[in-house]
């Protein structure tokens, strides 16, 4: 009795500490955050083509529209431009994209200080052509939150770079020479290079201009993924900038500009000779450049702030204003610190070791990072017919939706800590699909291009999910028109499955978002559509082989695709990214129909054991549970809806602790803006919701000891993992808000009217 009633006061003080949000004013998570981890490209130390997290090092705010990060290379599929084993650096440019295969994008607008001799490119690494490029010190490189700098060994330059919401800052601290300069490649571009450029000096100390990129040129999937944009740009130095000039290169309208053209010896030689022109106070062209040469003293420094628009000059203009006019870099920096220690308090954490702080809240850091702002301070934003549009202020156009991965984690996590999010994406989609006339909604949404990366109808997850977590700020009645048009253009209709090399990850992904359709149509009161949608979301069941006792893709006749040498662990063997084993288990809405299908739940349990008992250890790249890539990461939790939660427990906790490191090589695969670590930290924290749509989160053994999610709506929602440890990470028993809970998940409207969700660890399993 005594014990009980210490137990209800006990759990009465949490509530009201969660609630009242105390922790928060002392903790600055900010301090834990690693920008390293993940930050390499390197296709040796992953084991796959893959490469590691392709995560970025540099500068930026929550959700940004700017990341000011170094370039360590501009070719091949090194989507955020710079990896970690690099030993140069080209540039500090003012975009970048987080953790991105196909190439990438952005990169644009870099900025070099130099001094000596000019060149008018950068030049490659192994020193085959001279260029600006410079080696740097690693022993002093540094990434925190907000911030990032180094040491240019070739100039004794040090370079330090900070942001806000539409600006990027830099703090460039010179050596004496009588001509040191400051550098900015306009043409410059991950994955290609701009189409056409221009550059205007508009002051003694003043550039602004645009740079336009087009899928002619490369870019986002070397032109495959259909990126247009221009970016607008005003800069601003703390100096004069009157001794000045630009470098245009005469590029032949006949010779091609993608990804291998642009890196090739013959485009460098074109660059390397660019004509020099002084003079002039304003270029256009092809493949054009400012520099500013000026003497410095011994640590003299040079502050330069450019803000930059998608919509037009005038936006930069007004960006910048905003944001950066009469701020000193130590401003911008503070304050970049302060808007990530604001944005990283949603979640707090007590318990484990400080590197597994450190993993948390730097992943908690890279699910912030998109998707980004696109809207300027006033307002406007380039739409889906790429025209200039108002906002009407209750949304924000957003960019960057790697629906494909994020639908899994990241967003689901972004439904608790930030709904206002959520609802700004699909706004973002729905207008997307209305303003260019397309009528349905894209899966990988990169600056309004229809990109067709990937497969499936991520967005409808998103959209059911959403919406049956009461996220509603949006036109339900257009959503749900381009959701059934986004079923019935990329669907299993014709033949009730879809065939060809990748029709199982077609079919069964195509299967599920119809059944989100369903449960759409079931809030809506849309019987007929509900009933209709159900039956599709069966298609499934079309691609199960008996006589293999799994999943396997069917030809157009209703053939089966044939079988390979290595069976279900044969990659690409009907599966994007993956193989038949690993794309197979992906049902999650219709578990007990599959588990049906494929013999019992002792037959799938002993199945699912046998496939992570086969995982290497390190957790990167394989042909088992291949963490390192999307199509598995609900897997783990199929244990809880199988009988054996503990199983759940062991294997996530596992996860957490082999397939996240803090150090460079710490993501085991791409980051995939956001998902990969959304994983971590719903995992970590114990929840994890293993069917978006369906608002039931999967509980299981969490790395903290306490973790509190401290929601917009005011009300805090707690996990208390008592006795946890390195050796108890089982479940014995569970109380929710001081009462017992019999099962193995919670419903999100639980978690949204807050409270306390208490795990009482055991170092033995309990298997009923």
């Amino acid at each position: 009795m005594i014990n009980c009633f210490m137990r209800r006061i006990f759990v009465s003080m949490l509530l009201l500490s969660a609630t009242c949000g105390l922790f928060s004013q002392n903790v600055k998570p900010a301090s834990y955050v690693n920008p390293f981890i993940g930050a390499s490209t390197n296709v040796d130390a992953a084991g796959a083509y893959h490469g590691l997290g392709k995560t970025f090092p540099g500068a930026a705010t929550p959700f940004g529209m700017v990341q000011v990060s170094p370039q360590t290379i501009a070719g091949g599929d090194n989507g955020s431009g710079y990896s970690y084993e690099h030993t140069a650096i080209e540039g500090f440019a003012m975009t970048q994209m987080s953790g991105v295969g196909w190439y990438g994008d952005l990169g644009n607008i870099m900025v070099m200080p130099t001094t000596g001799k000019m060149y008018t490119i950068a030049g490659r690494e192994d020193g085959s052509v001279k260029g600006w490029r410079s080696r740097y010190d690693k022993a002093t490189e540094t990434a925190t939150a907000g911030y990032y700098s180094a040491m240019l060994t070739d100039y004794n330059i040090k370079v330090e770079t900070s942001a806000t919401t539409h600006c990027g800052a830099l703090r460039i601290t010179y050596p004496r020479n009588e001509q040191s300069r400051l550098q900015i490649d306009l043409a410059r571009r991950v994955g290609g290079t701009a189409e056409e450029q221009y550059a205007e000096v508009v002051g003694d100390n003043a550039i602004e201009g645009w740079v336009r990129c087009t899928p002619d040129c490369g870019g986002w999937g070397d032109g495959d993924g259909k990126a247009v944009y221009t970016i607008y740009f005003h800069a601003e130095a703390n100096r004069s900038l009157d001794n000045y000039g630009f470098w245009s290169a005469d590029i032949p309208s006949n010779i091609s500009r993608h990804n291998n053209d642009v890196n090739s010896a013959a485009y460098q030689e074109h660059v390397a000779k660019a004509a020099i022109i002084r003079g002039e106070n304003k270029i256009q062209g092809r493949h054009v450049g400012f520099f500013a040469e000026f003497p410095t003293e011994p640590g003299e420094q040079i502050e330069l702030k450019i803000a930059i628009s998608f919509v037009d000059i005038e936006g930069a203009r007004k960006n910048f204003m905003a944001e950066a006019s009469g701020k000193t870099f130590e401003n911008i920096r503070r304050e970049a610190v302060d808007a990530w220690n604001q944005q990283l308090r949603c979640i707090e954490i007590e318990g484990g070791t400080a590197d597994e702080k450190t993993i948390f809240y730097t992943a908690l850091y890279h699910t912030m990072i998109d998707p980004r702002i696109y809207t300027d301070v006033d307002g406007r934003y380039i739409g889906g017919d790429y025209k200039p549009h108002q906002s009407d202020g209750t949304w924000t156009k957003r960019t960057i939706f790697s629906g494909w991965d994020v639908f899994r984690s990241q967003f689901p996590l972004q439904t608790i800590i930030n709904p206002t999010l959520v609802n700004d994406m699909l706004c973002s989609l729905i207008t997307l699909a209305e303003q260019s006339g397309k009528g349905y909604f894209e899966r990988w949404e990169l600056l309004n291009s229809y990109s067709g990366c990937m497969l499936g109808n991520p967005a409808i997850s998103v959209l059911a999910d959403a919406y049956a977590k009461g996220i509603r700020g949006y036109d339900i009645g257009k959503a749900y028109e381009y959701a059934k048009n986004s079923s019935a253009r990329f669907g299993n209709d014709k033949l009730g499955y879809t065939p060809g090399k990748l029709g199982l990850s077609h079919t069964l992904e195509y299967a599920y978002t119809d059944w989100c359709i369903a449960q759409l149509a079931k809030a809506l009161g849309k019987k007929a559509d509900e009933k209709e949608y159900l039956k599709k979301s069966q298609a499934y069941r079309n691609l199960f082989d008996n006589g293999k006792h799994w999943f396997r893709p069917r030809n157009d006749d209703g053939s089966w695709v044939e079988w390979p040498k290595n069976g279900r662990l044969e990659e690409w063997y009907g599966a994007m990214e993956s193989n038949a084993l690993q794309q197979g288990w992906f049902v999650p809405h219709d578990v007990k129909g599959m588990t049906a299908l494929m013999g019992g739940k002792k037959k799938v349990v002993d199945d699912l054991q046998w496939m992570f008992k086969n995982t290497p250890q390190d957790m990167m790249w394989n042909v088992y549970y291949n963490h390192a890539n999307e199509p598995v990461h609900f897997v783990p939790y199929l244990f809880n809806q199988l009988g054996a939660p503990h199983l759940t427990q062991y294997w996530t906790r596992y996860i957490c602790s082999h397939a996240y490191k803090n150090k460079v090589e710490g993501l085991c695969g791409n980051e995939d803006v956001g998902q990969m670590s959304a994983w971590y930290v719903l995992s970590a924290a114990g929840i994890h919701q293993a069917c978006p749509g369906d608002t039931r989160y999967e509980i299981t053994s969490p790395v903290f000891n306490k973790i509190v999610f401290h929601q917009p709506n005011g009300k805090s929602f707690t996990v208390v993992a008592n006795n946890n440890s390195p050796e108890n990470i089982y479940i014995d028993h569970i109380m929710l808000n001081g009462k017992p809970l019999s099962r193995h998940y919670i419903l999100h409207s639980e978690i949204a009217e807050g409270g306390v969700l208490e795990l009482f660890m055991s170092d033995k399993p309990k298997k009923k």
